[in-house]
C-alpha cells in the first residue's frame, strides 16, 4: 500500500536511528505513520509504501517499510515546508513573502539563485545565501536515504551514514563502497559487494580486496579470535571474492606494510586487537619482574586475621595471600567454593592493617554488587572505573585516555569475563608501583568479546598463579558444588537423587514443566518467587529450549495479556506491566530514584535485571532491586531484554538462589562442559535440569571448547625473551 502526504507533525523522533512518529496529512486525514525516518520534518512531503496495521493501545496506524521525500510542488506545499521551522530564521510570515514574491519558481530561487532573496525585506545576502545553504543541506541528507534504499540499505542506517561521513556521504560511499562495513553494524558484506558492482567498482581492485580482508579478520572476531591463520584468512577471502590467492596474499602485505593489520608468526590480526595483547604482553612482563615492598610477619598477620573471622585457612589459601602480597601481578583461579571470596576478604583485612589503599572492581555491575555483598567493601565496574561507560557501545579506540589508577592494589573479580580490549584499558590505567590482583574461574564460558586472557595469562606460566583446589565452604557437602567440580573434571553427576540442591527432571513440555514449577512447586517448597530468586538459563536464544520462546511464553503463561496491564509494542516485542526484564547495556547516564522518593543517582548496569511497573504512552518504568525506579523513553527500549529466561552468556558473573535449566540436545559446538560448569555454578541453594539425561552426560564427555585463535600468549613469550636479553622492552 502506498500513501503520499505532507507531515503535518512530529510526535517522536529519535535522533539516533530515524525511528519517527508522525502525523501524515494525505487528501484532507491525518494517518499516524510509524516507522524509521530520518531527516524529515514537519511539512515535508514523503512518500510511504507500508500497510495499515490496528495497534492495541494506540489503534490504526501506517506501518512503513521505506519512504521517499518528494520536492514541494505546489506553493501551499512550498509555503508550508518553508514556513514549519526547518530553516533557521525562516517563519510562517517569511515563508508567505518569499511564496508570494516568487511563487512557483520559489524553490528554484532557493537553490540555485538565492541572491534574489535578498529583495525580500528582513532578508540580508548573508542570510539569503544562510537560506539556500540550509534547504540545500536538507535535501542532501534525505538523498542519503533514497540512495542507500536502493541497495535494500534501511533508513534506519541513514543517520549513522551522514554522522560518520558527512554531507558528501555518497560521494565517498561511491569512491568506496566498503567504507560502510567500518560505519554499519549488522550489515552483510555480500550486500555492500554487490553493491559496489552496481557502481562499477573494479571485480579485482585493491580495496575490495583490502576490506574483503577486513571482513574476515572482523568475522573471525566475532567468534571470540583477535587473529586468523594466514592461510585460512587467504583462502576465505578468495573464495567469497573468487580472486586468485596471490590477490590476496598482495593485499595482506599491504595492510601490513600501512599498520592496518598486523601479521606475525603465521598469523593475521586488525590493528586493534594486535595492538591491545602487544600493550598488554609489555606491561604483564615488566610487572612480572618487578619487585615490590614486602609484607613484614605476614604469617602473623594472617594468623591474627584468622581468630578475628574466626575462621582457619588452608595452606593454598595462605599460599595465594602471601603469593599476593610478594608479587606486583598474580592469579587466584578456582571453582565454587574452594575460598576465592574468603582470601579476597583477607586481602582487604591486611590491605587495611598496612595502610594501603584498594579499589576492588568486576567487569559487569552484577558481578560487582555481588563481590560487595560478599565481602562489605563497594566494588565498581570496570567500564566505571576506567571512565569507558558512555562510549563503550560506539566502539573505542586503543589510544582512548583512561585515567590512572592511584591505589596501592587493584583487585579485578570475575577476569574470565574480560575480554582483549577491556583488559588493555586496564593495564592501561595501572601505575608503576600498583598491584594487581586477578581473580576467576578459567573453566567457566571464555568473555563474550574476543579472546581468552585469562587462559592465556595462566598457560603463559610467566604470571605467579594459585590454583584453588579443595572445597572449603560450610556448605561443602552441597550437591551443586561437588557436581559442579566432577562436571568439569569430566565425571558422570548422579541425575536421580531426590535429596538436596541438585535435581533433574525428564523434559516432556518445558514451557509448562518450568510454569508450574516457578508459579505453584517452588513457591510451596521454599517460597521461592520468580522476580527476586528464580532464574532460568538456556544455552541457547533460538530452538525450543531458547530464549526467545521462553520468554515469549513464559510471559503468556506468568504474566498473561490483561485488561488492567498496559503494553507497549516494540519491534516484534510485546512489554506489558509486571514483566521480567534485564538491561542488556551499561549505561551510566540512566537516572534512578528509590520508591520512597528519598534516594537518586544514575546508573543501570549490563545484566541488571528488574520488572516493569508502570507503561504510560511515553515511558516504560522499571523497578530494579525492588528499590530503584528508572525511566525508559522508546528510544531506550534497545537496552531491554525479557529476563524470564537469559542464556547461560549473559548470567557470567552473577549468582541466583534458584536456577533451572532446560537441557535438550542441541548443536555439540554450543553444548559443551564449560558452558554447563558455568550455568550450574550460578546456583546458590537450589538447581533444576529439566531436559534430557543423555545431552547433560554428553555435555559432560563434551570438552571440545572451540579454541580461539589469540597471540598474547606468543607476544608474552616474545617480550619474556627480549626483557631476559636487555631488560628493554
Amino acid at each position: 500500500m502506498e500513501l503520499k502526504g505532507q507531515i503535518e507533525s512530529i510526535v517522536y523522533h529519535n535522533e539516533e536511528n530515524g525511528y519517527t512518529v508522525c502525523n501524515l496529512e494525505v487528501n484532507n486525514e491525518l494517518i499516524t505513520t510509524v516507522g524509521y525516518m530520518p531527516f524529515i520534518s514537519i511539512g515535508d512531503i514523503i512518500k510511504v509504501e507500508g500497510s495499515l496495521i490496528n495497534h492495541a493501545v494506540y489503534g490504526e496506524q501506517f506501518k512503513l517499510n521505506s519512504f521517499e521525500k518528494i520536492m514541494p510542488q505546489t506553493i501551499s506545499e512550498v509555503e508550508k515546508y518553508l514556513g514549519s521551522g526547518i530553516i533557521k530564521g525562516v517563519g510562517p510570515a517569511t515563508a508567505k513573502k518569499i511564496v508570494s514574491k516568487f511563487g512557483e519558481e520559489t524553490v528554484n530561487v532557493i537553490r540555485f539563485e538565492p541572491y534574489k532573496l535578498a529583495v525580500i525585506s528582513g532578508i540580508t545576502s548573508s542570510k539569503a545565501t544562510q537560506i539556500s545553504d540550509e534547504f540545500s543541506r536538507e535535501w542532501q541528507l534525505w538523498q542519503i536515504v533514497i540512495f542507500l534504499q536502493k541497495y535494500n540499505i534501511g533508513a534506519t542506517n541513514a543517520s549513522r551514514v551522514y554522522k560518520e561521513l558527512g554531507i558528501s556521504a555518497i560521494d565517498k560511499i561511491k569512491d568506496n563502497p566498503y567504507i560502510l562495513l567500518n560505519i554499519l553494524y549488522g550489515i552483510s558484506f555480500d550486500t555492500i559487494d554487490k553493491m559496489a558492482m552496481s557502481l562499477g567498482v573494479d571485480y579485482n581492485s585493491n580495496f575490495r580486496i583490502e576490506s574483503g580482508i577486513k571482513y574476515a579478520l572482523s568475522l573471525s572476531s566475532k567468534n571470540g579470535n583477535t587473529c586468523s591463520s594466514i592461510e585460512d584468512v587467504v583462502g576465505f577471502v578468495a573464495n567469497i571474492l573468487n580472486v586468485s590467492s596471490d590477490m590476496v596474499q598482495s593485499s595482506l602485505e599491504v595492510l601490513n606494510n600501512n599498520k592496518e593489520i598486523y601479521m606475525e608468526n603465521g598469523f593475521v590480526a586488525l590493528d586493534n586487537y594486535y595492538e591491545a595483547e602487544d600493550a598488554i604482553s609489555r606491561k604483564v612482563i615488566m610487572m612480572c619482574n618487578d619487585t615490590v615492598k614486602k609484607c613484614i610477619n605476614i604469617d602473623l598477620k594472617i594468623k591474627d586475621i584468622e581468630k578475628d573471622f574466626k575462621i582457619e585457612l588452608s595452606k593454598e589459601q595462605k599460599d595465594a595471600i602471601k603469593m599476593i602480597f610478594n608479587n606486583r601481578i598474580s592469579i587466584v583461579t578456582g571453582g565454587p567454593g574452594t575460598g576465592k571470596t574468603t582470601i579476597i576478604k583477607t586481602i582487604l583485612k591486611l590491605i587495611e592493617l598496612e595502610k594501603m589503599d584498594v579499589v576492588l572492581c568486576a567487569p559487569t555491575g552484577r558481578a560487582a554488587k555481588r563481590i560487595t555483598e560478599t565481602t562489605g567493601e563497594e566494588a565498581k565496574t570496570l567500564h566505571r572505573l576506567l571512565s569507558l561507560g558512555k562510549t563503550e557501545e560506539e566502539g573505542i579506540s586503543i589510544n582512548y585516555d583512561v585515567p590512572k589508577l592511584d591505589q596501592d592494589i587493584v583487585i579485578v573479580d570475575e577476569v574470565s569475563m574480560v575480554d582483549t580490549i577491556l583488559m588493555h584499558f586496564l593495564f592501561k590505567s595501572i601505575k608503576d608501583k600498583t598491584r594487581l590482583v586477578l581473580i576467576g574461574d578459567s573453566d567457566q564460558l571464555p568473555s563474550v568479546g574476543p579472546g581468552n586472557v585469562l587462559k592465556d595469562l595462566i598457560d603463559s606460566d610467566f604470571v605467579p598463579v594459585t590454583k584453588l583446589t579443595q572445597i572449603y565452604r560450610q556448605i561443602e557437602e552441597s550437591d551443586i558444588v561437588l557436581n559442579a567440580h566432577k562436571i568439569n573434571e569430566g565425571k558422570r553427576i548422579n541425575l536421580d537423587s531426590k535429596d538436596g540442591d541438585f535435581f533433574f527432571m525428564t523434559g516432556n513440555n518445558l514451557v509448562s514443566q518450568i510454569a508450574e514449577l516457578v508459579s505453584k512447586r517452588l513457591k510451596a517448597y521454599g517460597n521461592y518467587d520468580m522476580f527476586n530468586d528464580i532464574q532460568v538459563l538456556t544455552p541457547t536464544k533460538k530452538g525450543e529450549s531458547g530464549t526467545k520462546l521462553l520468554n515469549r511464553e513464559l510471559q503468556n503463561i506468568l504474566n498473561p495479556k490483561n485488561a488492567l496491564k498496559n503494553e507497549k509494542e516494540y519491534g516484534s516485542v510485546i512489554y506489558r506491566e509486571g514483566d521480567k526484564v534485564m538491561q542488556i547495556k551499561n549505561n551510566y547516564d540512566l537516572v534512578w530514584e528509590s520508591i520512597d522518593g528519598k534516594n537518586y543517582g544514575s546508573g543501570i548496569y549490563n545484566g541488571d535485571i528488574g520488572v516493569i511497573h508502570k507503561i504510560t504512552d511515553d515511558i516504560i518504568q522499571v523497578v530494579f532491586d525492588n528499590d530503584r525506579l528508572v525511566n525508559y523513553d522508546t528510544s531506550s527500549l534497545e537496552e531491554l531484554e525479557h529476563a524470564f529466561a537469559i542464556t547461560v552468556h549473559k548470567s557470567q558473573g552473577s549468582e541466583f538462589p534458584v536456577v533451572i535449566m532446560p537441557i535438550i540436545p542441541g548443536p555439540p559446538m554450543l553444548y559443551t562442559r564449560n558452558l554447563l560448569y558455568t550455568g550450574v555454578t550460578r546456583a546458590k541453594e537450589l538447581l533444576i535440569i529439566i531436559g534430557n539425561k543423555n545431552t547433560v552426560f554428553n555435555m559432560i564427555d563434551n570438552n571440545n571448547i572451540k579454541r580461539r585463535n589469540t597471540g598474547l600468549k606468543y607476544k608474552l613469550e616474545k617480550y619474556f625473551n627480549i626483557f631476559s636479553n636487555n631488560c628493554n622492552i
